[in-house]
């Protein structure tokens, strides 16, 4: 069943229906992903947020088939990614890129900037003076000096690393990129600029992200809607402006009201959710609502009865038996 998207087929560039990713351990299984299902729009920011470790990072990685998954079915464009061999891969990796968290840890320290924007077009069996020009053209677009592609990545600072790994995911013109963290390494000033950029890049050229962060003031400026996750599960989904001024799953609320203020009046007469207890090991998840053992209004039934996501108006959706 997929839950997120009110628009056509024919506007769906992303499907995920049922998926789950499970990772063997000596302790046992990692339910990392458990039944995820929602739709991305064409030109669409879908917002990915949570906690660490709630499985973020693992599910987009998965419709990368960076990792396998253990159940439910990707589809990029109507085509379901699981059976692709290699060069079906490799092409289906031409629409659908990454930006990772660690820009340094990205890219090949020993390798020029050049070589490391180029490689996607190299695989891709472009010639070498279309590449030059090519890699000329990205480092433009996204703010960097035409000398950069002679440099090795130790030589920019984060945030131009974060520009580098920007425009190798644009190289082939992928229709999405999945960005993960791709701020969270980077002081607050350089935030705002990679941001900016981003946004631009979207306007300019049409892409659709699907933008996972723990850092919900940076997915207010930038998502059109908004996923939550909590242990591998949605809990909640909507449109960007009605999660913020309307969140429905108590997680959802203790996430906002956990979120910093810049305005210290407003701070001051917020009110707070403040979770109790830890958050459950994915080895042994809680039966019934995954949240139960945090909720401020758990009652006897959220022990036993895991609740659907089920509608809560204005395309919203979410998983609480008292919303």
């Amino acid at each position: 069943m997929n839950t997120m998207n009110d628009a056509s087929d024919s506007a769906v560039l992303l499907s995920l229906s049922d998926v789950h990713v499970h990772f063997n351990t000596p302790n046992g299984v990692v339910r990392a992903v458990s039944g995820v299902s929602l739709d991305l729009a064409v030109g669409e920011t879908l917002g990915l947020v949570g906690e660490s470790g709630c499985g973020k990072s693992t599910l987009g990685k998965a419709i990368m088939k960076l990792v396998p998954i253990a159940g439910g079915e990707i589809r990029i464009e109507g085509a379901d990614i699981a059976p692709l061999d290699r060069k079906q891969l490799i092409d289906m990796r031409r629409k659908v890129q990454m930006i990772f968290q660690d820009p340094y840890g990205s890219l090949n320290p020993r390798s020029t900037v050049g070589r490391s924007v180029a490689q996607p077009l190299a695989l891709a069996g472009w010639k070498a003076a279309a590449i030059t020009e090519r890699v000329e053209t990205l480092l433009r677009w996204v703010g960097l000096p035409s000398d950069a592609k002679q440099r090795y990545p130790h030589e920019f600072s984060g945030g131009q690393r974060q520009r580098i790994g920007i425009a190798r995911a644009l190289a082939l013109s992928p229709r999405l990129i999945i960005c993960d963290e791709p701020v969270s390494a980077l002081d607050v000033s350089v935030r705002a600029q990679v941001i900016n950029l981003l946004e631009d890049l979207k306007g300019q050229f049409g892409v659709s992200y699907l933008f996972i962060s723990h850092d919900l003031s940076v997915v207010e400026h930038i998502a059109d809607r908004v996923a939550v996750m909590y242990l591998g599960m949605l809990v909640e989904t909507g449109g960007r402006d009605q999660i913020w001024r309307n969140p429905q799953h108590p997680y959802t609320k203790a996430l906002l009201a956990a979120a910093p203020i810049a305005n210290p009046r407003i701070a001051r007469t917020r009110q707070r959710t403040v979770l109790q207890g830890e958050l459950p090991s994915p080895l042994d998840p809680p039966a019934g609502c995954p949240f139960h053992s945090r909720c401020p209004i758990a009652q006897e039934r959220c022990k036993t009865d895991k609740p659907a996501l089920r509608s809560v108006g204005g395309g919203a959706l979410a998983a609480c038996h008292f919303v």
